[in-house]
């Protein structure tokens, strides 16, 4: 049988996203942790404004965020049909378009209420959950093979980067039929 195998824009893109989410994940607890803390707090709070750095993190996996959004629904349609593939996507464009909308200041001045701030910490904990179940849903179907394939640097003659344009010309294509 042969191994499975994972387009690689979508590898870049889906790579790409994991990263920022993983750095926005651990700069956002270390926010919560320093000043919500409502359901725990760390033991010890690294130095630096970490608001600053989770604001530009946002900013940065805006960019692939959507790229992968995009191919999610050109190119990835197929695969949006499964829950475990829907839901992170769902749940991070809550996290960014919530976190878009906040101001830097509001958790510094203690207002913990505000209904955008809530969205937020929703969008992160739907993201955390649904990224655990996108990861079972994966392994469960295909074991560690189809999880491996996500993360292989192999390429297949056709699928490097100067095949894209002609990928997304296709799709287009067959879809205009």
């Amino acid at each position: 049988m042969a191994s499975p195998y994972q387009p690689s824009l979508l590898r870049l893109l889906h790579g790409l996203t994991s990263f920022g989410v993983l750095g926005a994940w651990v700069s956002g607890v270390l926010i919560y942790s320093a000043y919500d803390g409502r359901w725990g707090k760390l033991p010890i709070q690294p130095p630096g404004d970490w608001i600053e750095w989770h604001g530009y993190l946002g900013l940065v996996l805006l960019v692939p965020a959507i790229g992968l959004a995009l191919y999610s629904f050109s190119l990835g349609r197929q695969r949006l049909g499964r829950a475990s593939n829907a839901l992170p996507l769902i749940a991070l464009a809550l996290a960014l378009v919530s976190g878009l909308l906040m101001e830097g200041d509001w958790l510094e001045e203690g207002q913990l209420q505000a209904t955008v701030y809530s969205l937020h910490l929703t969008g992160w904990l739907l993201l955390s959950v649904s990224v655990v179940a996108h990861v079972a849903g994966l392994v469960r179907r295909g074991g560690w093979p189809l999880a491996g394939s996500i993360v292989s640097l192999a390429v297949r003659p056709g699928d490097g980067p100067r095949a894209w344009p002609v990928q997304l010309w296709t799709y287009l294509r067959r879809s205009r039929r």
